[in-house]
C-alpha cells in the first residue's frame, strides 16, 4: 500500500507517494539529493532551481556510470534505488 512521504530538499517540501517498505530508501535519496544540491549551489543562492537539479542529477549518473570506484561505491541497489526514485518522479510530474 502506498502511502505519501514529504522530503525537503533545498528548503522546499515535495510529498511523495511510496509502498512503506521504500520509505527509508527514498528519505535517505532525499537526503542524498539535498546534500548534492546544497554542495554544488555553494555559496550562489541565485542559481535556478532547475538548473541545480539538472547539474546535480548528471554528476550522480556520472559516478553511477564510473561504478564502484566513482565517488558513491555505486552497485546494484543504489542504480535500483534511483531508478525507482525516478519512476516517482516521473509519476509525480506527469
Amino acid at each position: 500500500m502506498s502511502t505519501a512521504v514529504t522530503v525537503r530538499i533545498l528548503d522546499r517540501e515535495y510529498t511523495v507517494g511510496v509502498d512503506e517498505s521504500e520509505r527509508d530508501s527514498l528519505l535517505a535519496a532525499a537526503r542524498l539529493l539535498d546534500a548534492r544540491m546544497r554542495e554544488l549551489r555553494g555559496n550562489n543562492k541565485l542559481v535556478a532551481l532547475d538548473r541545480l537539479a539538472v547539474l546535480t542529477a548528471l554528476n550522480l549518473a556520472h559516478e553511477l556510470q564510473q561504478g564502484p570506484t566513482g565517488r558513491g561505491q555505486a552497485s546494484g541497489d543504489a542504480l535500483a534505488l534511483l531508478d525507482a526514485a525516478n519512476r516517482k518522479l516521473d509519476a509525480l510530474l506527469g
